[in-house]
């Protein structure tokens, strides 16, 4: 039962945490939003105090249940191990913590993350890892099922559904799913959970608490039989059946074992009636070892070590159609290109680029929830993964604030609509070598016509004469960088105007 319990819930929330990658509507994050805040990494760069306090006091209590149930990477391992266990059954065995390469590893990542390499860090972070995997292979299948009911739904004079583009929002990024979708593929059909329990930092954090956590599962040697078998079906491979011990930092409470015992040997229960079954399995062996005479001795160590261990565990627990490549049908466009900006441009409430680089670990969830199509991994080697700007496909509307809402790091802070319209991510430059007025002597004035801000006017080229064209002056006080400009802008293939980034967010 406890099993099947833990399958529910964990299945519900993976669908749920998978949904908020997929969903282009937005609803799913209207409902479930916080699911992603919840993540542990997540909240721990986001300094919500709250849900880490509650994550832990969860793992103090029931053991690494956040591994199997809550995180998204680690249910899906199941799913892979699951698999694995229809080709071979009884496939695990029992092999010693490997903790030296956990606290490498963890070492590593920390020291990543203070140093402010935080895209080199989320390479191994567990819920942006799965967020890539997502974003990046599972939403062009989710996007292209859509497309297909729409194209169907419009056969029926129904518009029910809309389609929607299908693009490759960054190589690097997808390089970086499709490597850790494969390594992990392996890991868990072979040996089940190997990457949670040598590789992954939060799993070596949880493992370190779930020492002292409350319910536990334990093995009770008067009934064991010794055959095994749930050290063959662990796939934590933390069950060494002939010791009749159980490794609980490695130990995600998958239920597995339980299930697997024919002889009702497994109890998943509090810690203190399984310490007072070891203490009294010692007891009876020193008291059988030392006689009448010691038997008083062994009494009295064991109340001390049983009262030194509770008030130990006392303490403890107080502590997201394709290209348009023709007009019309009749003249093809030409596609425009992205300028090679000195500074990137950051979502608004991101504040910052070294700001936003030290929370961001790259998890794609904004690029996801983007109903505009400006948010992109970046393709630069010292911010690999983390989400940059950019107005070939669009431009960040004033009123839109959908990617801090989403952002489960704090990477990109909640704004509300009068802030965003007031922060200036960026300012428009213009390119006269670009500008169709001046190329071919055409009228055009996109740019000031759809500038949300009133930031652009056109001026004449030449003040001494009437017919002369008119072109562009930005008013960079007034410019927020929102890109209407750079995206309307006819030509190409680049644009004659385009925003440069701002280092430090200004308020207009």
């Amino acid at each position: 039962m406890l099993r099947k319990i833990r399958i529910v819930l964990a299945a519900l929330c993976f669908t749920l945490v998978t949904l908020l990658f997929l969903d282009f509507t937005g609803t799913v994050h209207t409902w479930f939003g916080w699911l992603a805040k919840i993540q542990f990494l997540p909240a721990v760069l986001a300094l919500n105090a709250g849900i880490v306090v509650a994550l832990v006091l969860l793992t103090l209590l029931l053991g690494r249940i956040y591994c199997s149930v809550i995180c998204p990477l680690g249910v899906m391992q199941d799913i892979i191990a699951w698999w694995g266990r229809k080709v071979k059954k009884n496939r695990y065995t029992y092999s010693p913590a490997r903790n030296v390469l956990r606290a490498v590893m963890l070492a590593l990542f920390i020291v990543a993350m203070v140093a402010g390499f935080a895209s080199a860090a989320a390479l191994i972070a567990p819920y942006s890892a799965y967020g890539r995997i997502a974003q990046n292979l599972l939403a062009p299948v989710w996007q292209g099922a859509n497309n297909l009911l729409a194209y169907a739904a419009e056969r029926l004079d129904s518009y029910a559904f809309y389609t929607v583009d299908i693009w490759l929002k960054g190589i690097g990024t997808f390089v970086v799913a499709v490597a850790t979708l494969l390594l992990l593929w392996v890991l868990a059909w072979r040996n089940g959970r190997t990457w949670c329990n040598t590789v992954c930092p939060v799993g070596t954090v949880l493992g370190f608490i779930s020492r002292w956590s409350f319910m536990r599962p334990v093995i009770d040697t008067s009934k064991c039989n010794g055959c095994g078998k749930c050290a063959r079906n662990c796939k934590a491979a933390c069950i060494d059946s002939k010791q009749h011990s159980i490794d609980y930092t490695r130990c995600v409470v998958c239920m597995d074992c339980l299930e697997q015992c024919s002889q009702g040997a497994i109890y998943y229960e509090p810690r203190t009636i399984t310490r007072r079954m070891e203490l009294a399995e010692k007891v009876a062996a020193e008291r059988a070892a030392a006689g009448p005479a010691e038997e008083g001795k062994a009494d009295g160590m064991s109340r001390r070590k049983f009262l030194t261990l509770t008030a130990l565990f006392a303490f403890t627990a107080a502590t997201r159609a394709q290209n348009k490549t023709v007009d019309g049908g009749l003249a093809a466009i030409e596609q425009k290109k992205m300028p090679a900006r000195k500074t990137p441009i950051v979502p608004a409430g991101a504040q910052s680029l070294k700001r936003f680089s030290q929370h961001c670990t790259g998890c794609q969830l904004c690029v996801s929830a983007c109903p505009n199509g400006v948010l992109r991994p970046s393709q630069d080697l010292t911010s690999l993964m983390q989400p940059v700007i950019s107005y070939e496909r669009g431009y960040c509307r004033p009123e839109c604030t959908k990617c801090s809402e989403v952002c489960p790091t704090g990477a990109i802070k909640r704004i509300r609509r009068p802030e965003k319209s007031s922060t200036q991510i960026g300012r428009a430059v213009w390119i006269k070598d670009n500008c169709i007025p001046l190329v071919n002597g055409d009228s055009c004035g996109n740019c000031a016509r759809h500038c949300p801000s009133g930031a652009i006017t056109m001026v004449s080229s030449e003040p001494s004469r009437e017919d002369a064209p008119k072109i562009p002056a930005v008013n960079t006080e007034m410019c927020i960088g929102c890109g209407s400009c750079e995206y309307l802008c006819p030509a190409r293939p680049f644009a004659a105007i385009y925003v440069e980034g701002n280092e430090v967010h200004h308020t207009i």
